[in-house]
């Protein structure tokens, strides 16, 4: 047992700081080696270890990632950036556009591939118009985590939900999707005030000088064909009792079986290493689960009052812990001791506290990483202060009104 501890709080300590300590080991390496070093010392079989994977999530999020991928290499998310951004508005105005963009796009393609696809686009035009792109940066990833908290689609933390849960595409927009919106407002109306007079970047070359976005190519046909496989794929959501995840996969199937576009550009949109971190996690927290600590350590907390049944309780529960290890690990590690309560609201409890919270941090989110790691490679980079300095209040105004909603539900 103590050894399966050991190997459990490594991994999870690597989860909280980004890295192995002592060793240039990501989260997905660590993840990884976790789950290896539990089955080397037989901790878990290689049964249970296969178990342990849940298919129907992965499944579920590879196929949904390859539509979205779709949408990418054909051009959609270049086409949109440069539509917002050539808009003629304000700099506040701009950043309104942005962040219902971002949101959007978010709630019903998986948002870390929307971060992927859209940041360097909208760096770029960012320097062309001579604005300060930190507002913008941070704008555009608190939106995509919380404007995905609304959908099933949204992000993978919420289809592991949806799927623990058997809540319906319907079930967890009712009871999320409103919190989600009103979110989008707090952020902007929080990057408002905390930039107002610093919009532009002062030290940028005149507008006349700096180098133009390079031209999008748009490629109609896949755009439509996306966009009604997309359509397809939600209404197969709310109207039958189908799978969830053979739909997803079948919807990718249909988009890689294409004449036009390399099915390899297509599945570069695919993020492989989130999917050996969850592969990794799910053997890592089966074999942590099979030692009884999890279970007795939830009834401790109950009997101390901290009742995970109650969804504001799971709201800031789950929120405090996507802070320190990740909204994904997160949703792992809990989801197996979630029981009890009404479904809907407890599954977005978790939604809600998992994509709010995750802003208040870098490292709370994927979509965070991306976008800070991003700006820094092409010579915008965002302080881990300063984006908690935004963040901090953002998720503290946007968790208090997920959780009057959630009491309003109870």
């Amino acid at each position: 047992m103590a050894l399966t501890v050991a190997i459990f709080l490594a991994t999870y300590v690597a989860m909280a700081v980004g890295r192995l300590p002592g060793f240039r080991v990501d989260r997905t390496g660590a993840a990884l080696l976790g789950a290896i070093a539990m089955l080397v010392f037989e901790k878990i079989d290689v049964d249970a270890a296969w178990a342990a994977v849940s298919f129907p999530t992965m499944a579920l999020l590879f196929g949904l990632m390859i539509v979205s991928g779709a949408f990418s290499v054909s051009g959609f998310y270049g086409w949109l950036t440069a539509r917002a951004a050539a808009l003629k508005l304000g700099p506040a105005k701009l950043l309104d556009v942005m962040i219902v963009t971002s949101g959007v796009l978010s709630s019903i393609l998986t948002n870390d591939v929307v971060v992927v696809a859209m940041v360097p686009l909208l760096l770029q035009f960012c320097v062309a118009r001579r604005l300060n792109t930190t507002p913008f940066l941070l704008g555009f990833a608190f939106a995509a985590n919380s404007g995905s908290a609304g959908t099933i689609i949204g992000s993978p933390q919420n289809m592991i939900i949806a799927q623990g849960l058997d809540l319906s595409f319907v079930g967890l927009m009712r009871a999320a999707m409103l919190p989600s919106i009103l979110s989008l407002v707090v952020i902007w109306g929080v990057l408002v005030v905390l930039y107002r007079g610093r919009w532009m970047n002062v030290d940028a070359a005149p507008a006349s000088t700096a180098a133009a976005p390079p031209p999008v190519t748009l490629d109609r046909v896949e755009i439509a064909k996306a966009a009604v496989v997309t359509v397809l794929v939600v209404a197969a959501f709310c109207l039958t009792d189908w799978p969830r995840e053979l739909i997803a996969l079948a919807a990718g199937a249909v988009l890689l079986l294409n004449r036009r576009i390399a099915s390899a550009d297509v599945m570069k949109h695919v993020d492989g290493d989130l999917f050996i971190l969850l592969g990794g996690l799910f053997v890592v927290n089966a074999a942590f689960a099979s030692t009884g600590i999890p279970q007795r350590m939830i009834a401790d907390l109950t009997q101390w009052g901290l009742d995970l049944t109650h969804p504001v309780a799971l709201l800031v529960g789950s929120g405090v812990l996507s802070d320190i290890v990740g909204n994904n690990p997160a949703v792992l590690l809990l989801m197996p001791y979630i029981q009890g309560g009404n479904p809907e609201q407890t599954g977005a409890a978790m939604a809600l506290g998992t994509a709010m919270a995750s802003n208040v941090v870098v490292f709370g989110s994927l979509a965070g990483i991306i976008v800070v790691e991003e700006a820094a490679k092409r010579g915008a980079p965002v302080s881990l202060a300063e984006f908690s300095r935004a963040g901090v209040p953002v998720s503290l105004i946007s968790m208090l009104v997920a959780a009057g909603w959630l009491l309003l539900l109870a």
